[in-house]
């Protein structure tokens, strides 16, 4: 029997990768992507292109619409991600109520394999823990920042339809760093800025990074080994904001920033920082929700994943090579 592999984001970071991948593998791909994304001539030679919007499933049926003689595989990975703490319609909509219309199309079109990718944000931060593993109570009153409780209510939907049959895992990584990057997220961004020596100063605080293609792989796998109603994360190493500009500065030949902020001060700063990069017409990066996730403990468990989704991780220094050659390519360092 072929398989047809259903893709959702695919002109993404992650999805990008994840299809990538697919193709190497000589997969049969069907990439969603947004009409006039574009980026999706990207995907052209490596997958059959549906167009479509998540939030409207009036769209998505030819998407799904497979061969009958095929078994469906999904990988939902098309999500909206801000900085923002405050309430967004667009993100909700995307993340909670585009999640649940993938949901209820993939049990409709009899998918046999379903993989959601959400997020390591949806884990309650506690802060009395030393290391943070997999939870399948996805509260949103547990989490700030609405891109949090999108993610955590996203989450809890496909465990609940889980409770009632489905057959689906979840996969939730930390924050995303790597090549292939053409959308640019919010951490392709830093990296780009800080080549292009527009990061004046740093301030304390980290986060964990993984590589995109790590990541790829092991949703991938997902699909074969993953268990019902089971969520993994896929986190890698906690890096220090001035270990990250430090390797950037080694790697990139770039002016190194040693001017540091104290976390209060960038904290409180963030408002006058937001509207000067708006005014430079670029996104902010400083935002009260990206302070309060530099100070939060970041220090997550992949045992879970390393052992029953064969997932495994490279050094992130090597990850951060790519990115630089990646960017530097695209003629954008």
């Amino acid at each position: 029997m072929s398989v047809s592999y259903l893709v959702t984001g695919a002109t993404g970071h992650l999805g990008y990768n994840i299809v990538g991948s697919l193709y190497q593998k000589g997969c049969r791909i069907r990439a969603l992507v947004l009409p006039e994304d574009p980026n999706a001539f990207r995907l052209s030679e490596m997958a059959q292109i549906f167009y479509g919007d998540i939030t409207d499933r009036t769209t998505l049926d030819e998407f799904f619409d497979c061969p009958s003689t095929d078994e469906i595989q999904l990988i939902h990975c098309g999500a909206l991600l801000t900085l923002d703490y405050k309430f967004n319609q667009e993100v909700w909509d995307v993340n909670v109520i585009g999640t649940k219309n993938i949901l209820d199309l993939a049990s409709s079109y009899h998918v046999s394999r379903r993989v959601f990718v959400t997020g390591v944000s949806a884990i309650p931060l506690d802060e009395e823990k030393e290391v943070l593993t997999e939870t399948n109570d996805y509260r949103t009153d547990k989490v700030v920042g609405i891109y949090a409780k999108t993610m955590a209510a996203a989450g809890s939907l496909v465990t609940g339809a889980c409770e009632n049959g489905l057959n689906a895992s979840l996969v939730l990584p930390s924050v995303i760093i790597g090549p292939y990057d053409y959308g640019q997220t919010y951490s392709t961004q830093l990296i780009e800025e800080y080549l292009n020596g527009r990061v004046p100063l740093r301030t304390d605080g980290g986060c964990d990074l993984v590589d995109v293609r790590d990541v790829a792989e092991t949703v991938i796998n997902c699909l074969e080994t993953g268990e019902k109603g089971e969520s993994y994360i896929l986190s890698n190493q906690f890096c220090k904001v001035k270990e990250l500009y430090r390797i950037l500065h080694e790697l990139g030949g770039v002016r190194e920033v040693r001017l540091s902020i104290p976390g209060w001060m960038m904290k409180s700063s963030s408002p006058v920082t937001g509207v000067w990069q708006k005014n430079r017409k670029r996104r902010s990066l400083s935002t009260t929700y990206s302070k309060h996730m530099l100070k939060a403990n970041a220090h997550f468990s992949h045992e879970k994943a390393d052992q029953q989704l064969g997932y495994r991780v490279r050094d992130i220094r090597e990850t951060l090579q790519d990115t630089v050659e990646f960017l530097r390519s695209e003629n954008r360092a």
